[in-house]
């Protein structure tokens, strides 16, 4: 098995475009899609250091670490606190590299504040998605209504749910910035993690687009791709698509089966087609997915695996050589 590879491309988003230009005091690293963005709100003249929102995969905690480190040594400021939109293991990965590194404090929604305390991976979601993440300790907690000065500016602390039930959000009415998180994308958001255990999240996905609706957003910082200003033309793309997986919820499911897959590949690069099937049964958020989802002919969760990667290779996603698959 071929170790980890670092993202294919990052890059420091300051003028993504014209119309999403983002503030002088607002660095955003984008990174590729095994791990999310990380945002610096670097600090105003009144205050101790900057703030860093998400922390990238485990994988690339090292990088999150020098990629940091290098956009605060040009301005000689120093981090004061990592804040977290949710925590699943490619937005959380880096907390436990950044603290070490940094020796500062973590800020998460509170909705898992006492499973990260006793560290209950289930709980987290990286035991059910058969996803890795480092044991790392949280010194506060994002309220939802609540408000983080930072950078100068009250960031509104907004309740997210959907894609994952605790998400938040963040929003700077002074100059219209939304950090989204994975609610929402240029072309879509996240998979609904609610439904793929037989949940309901399909409404909570619509309702927190009907509050980006209501807010006055001038550019949105996502947590996957570049920050972008056609807010109303994203919320439309996402709502057909939430209309497309609320029409047939096993769309979704199969969906989030091969979302799942691609992941496992882009973090071991490679794996033995026997090896990521077994890796699909025995992880437990795949399985039930099998269980609920599965189509006609799919016997066993290797079977619906082997059919996925097949899908995931006519598609381009991954390749399949002999009896190995590669991330593509």
């Amino acid at each position: 098995m071929m170790p980890a590879a670092p993202p294919r491309q990052w890059r420091v988003t300051s003028t993504p475009s014209p119309a999403a230009r983002l503030p002088d005091d607002l660095t955003v690293l984008e990174r590729g899609w095994l791990s999310s963005n990380n945002v610096i709100l670097h600090a105003s003249a009144s205050e101790a250091g900057a703030t860093l929102v998400d922390t990238s995969h485990v994988n690339h905690a090292q990088q999150t670490v020098a990629l940091v480190r290098h956009a605060l040594s040009r301005r000689g400021e120093r981090l004061v606190r990592v804040v977290n939109t949710h925590l699943h293991s490619d937005h959380c990965g880096g907390n436990a590299a950044v603290q070490a590194a940094f020796d500062v404090p973590v800020w998460i929604p509170p909705g898992q504040a006492d499973a990260v305390r006793a560290w209950d991976r289930a709980s987290l979601s990286h035991e059910q998605t058969g996803q890795r993440c480092d044991r790392f300790t949280i010194d506060g907690v994002l309220e939802p209504g609540s408000v983080l000065a930072a950078g100068g500016r009250a960031w509104q602390v907004l309740a997210a749910p959907g894609h994952d039930p605790h998400a938040v959000m963040l929003f700077d009415p002074r100059d219209g910035v939304l950090i989204s998180g994975d609610a929402l994308w240029r072309d879509g958001f996240g998979v609904v993690f609610p439904e793929t255990v037989g949940e309901p999240g399909f409404d909570d996905v619509g309702a927190v687009l009907d509050l980006i609706d209501t807010l006055p957003v001038r550019v949105v910082i996502p947590g996957h791709g570049a920050p972008f200003a056609d807010v109303a033309e994203a919320l439309a793309r996402a709502r057909s698509r939430l209309a497309a997986w609320r029409g047939d919820p096993a769309r979704h499911a199969r969906h989030a089966a091969k979302v799942f897959i691609k992941y496992r590949l882009m973090e071991e690069r490679e794996q033995p087609l026997a090896a990521l099937c077994d890796w699909a049964s025995a992880t437990p958020m795949m399985r039930g997915l099998w269980e609920r989802h599965a189509p006609p002919g799919a016997e066993s969760p290797q079977a619906w695996a082997a059919q996925l990667v097949a899908d995931l290779a006519r598609s381009g996603a991954v390749t399949v050589d002999g009896q190995t698959v590669r991330d593509a």
